[in-house]
């Protein structure tokens, strides 16, 4: 027996090393393809973020800046296709936490471009930012301080989605139901009642590039973009305890125009507003009855939100790559406590190969009502193969 097992490790890790041979540097979206034979494949692919912050009285003393080095996120893509119409996908997250989780796995039913269904754990419909993910962002971080659906894990869920591409794949749709907020006992949603979402993008100059599902917040002026859409959420009795319930509804507008300039550089301007109605109540703390964090319990809140940002790529090379000045203000209310909080992150990325290698630079501004504003330095480097 023990023999077999022996022979079995080997082969796996002949099996393993054969496929690392043979993966050279990706594409944005996808890794290397393996054939199987006929229309079956698989394909590999790796993304990592690391950077290194310095916040103002950051420091465990309190009064000096800190120093951290941060291994920011370590994603394994890896997709697989039967037939032209039966797909999967299965992405793991190592975060900044050290956590390691499933990011994404869902089986995908693709007959034709105005009809897809997808089934497991995936991205929602919702706001622009959370389809970009920080990997496909203008700014090196994500915009938590605005972009605040509720999610299980990394802005995913557990559910369903029927999406397609209309009108020469200019109009986008995708609507879902999804696990949702509060499953925990002694909060809201003791009903189990689920999450409903929806979006619908309409892009009025070229269409943005496939899977078109997902989103990026620049495409370097390979395609000139006037996208504007809308996204909701609803979920009955999703927010609060069990004596103390409230349903809870948000929306969100949001536009990304970019332009090629020829002989100039290629500008990118972005918005977006948020509601988020909670009907009055006050949510459970996210670890409320003992829930960890990818249990999607607490800390929703009622407020309004606005997002504004813009870059330019400048088209001179230099060395590997080309310099990209980028700018992004965000901004929200909260209705129940009267705290604002805003950030003001100003930056410069030096992009070698789009969203598969860059460095990026950034100096950001806080401030909290009540709280005296806070500086943080941020350098970082993101790849993917």
């Amino acid at each position: 027996m023990s023999g077999i097992i022996n022979t079995t490790q080997r082969r796996l890790r002949l099996a393993l090393l054969a496929t690392a041979l043979t993966l050279p540097a990706l594409a944005a979206q996808a890794g290397e393809t393996i054939s199987a034979g006929g229309d079956k494949s698989i394909t590999v692919g790796l993304g990592v973020r690391a950077s290194f912050t310095s916040v103002e009285d950051g420091a465990p003393d309190g009064t000096s800046r800190s120093a951290d080095f941060n291994l920011d996120s370590v994603r394994l893509y890896i997709s697989g296709q039967l037939t032209p119409m039966i797909k999967a996908t299965f992405n793991t997250e190592r975060d900044s936490a050290g956590r390691v989780e499933v990011l994404d796995g869902y089986a995908q039913f693709e007959p034709a471009d105005g009809i897809n269904l997808w089934v497991g754990r995936m991205l929602p419909p919702s706001d622009r930012a959370n389809l970009d993910g920080p990997y496909y962002l203008n700014t090196w971080a994500y915009p938590g301080t605005v972009s605040q659906y509720p999610a299980k894990f990394a802005g995913r869920d557990d559910g369903a989605t029927v999406w397609g591409k209309l009108l020469d794949k200019k109009l986008v749709y995708s609507v879902g139901a999804f696990e949702g907020h509060n499953r925990i006992t002694g909060a809201s949603n003791q009903s189990d009642n689920l999450l409903y979402a929806g979006r619908v993008a309409y892009n009025f100059l070229d269409p943005e590039p496939d899977p078109a599902y997902y989103t990026s917040s620049t495409y370097y002026g390979s395609v000139d973009v006037l996208t504007l859409a809308f996204a909701a959420q609803y979920q009955p009795d999703g927010v609060g305890t069990l004596a103390r319930r409230g349903d809870y509804t948000a929306w969100n507008v949001d536009g990304l125009f970019e332009k090629k300039l020829d002989g100039i550089g290629v500008v990118t301007l972005e918005g977006a507003y948020y509601q988020y109605d909670t009907g009055g109540v006050a949510d459970v703390p996210s670890s409320f009855g003992g829930a960890g964090p990818t249990d999607n319990v607490g800390g929703l809140t009622q407020g309004k939100a606005y997002l504004v940002g813009g870059a330019f790529l400048i088209p001179a090379k230099v060395g590997w790559g080309q310099f990209q000045p980028t700018v992004r203000y965000q901004h929200f209310d909260a209705d129940l406590t009267g705290i604002s909080t805003s950030q003001t992150d100003l930056g410069v990325n030096y992009i070698i190969d789009g969203h598969n290698a860059r460095i990026s630079a950034e100096y950001v501004i806080t401030s909290t009502t009540g709280k005296s504003d806070g500086n943080a330095v941020v350098l970082g480097v993101q790849l993917q193969f």
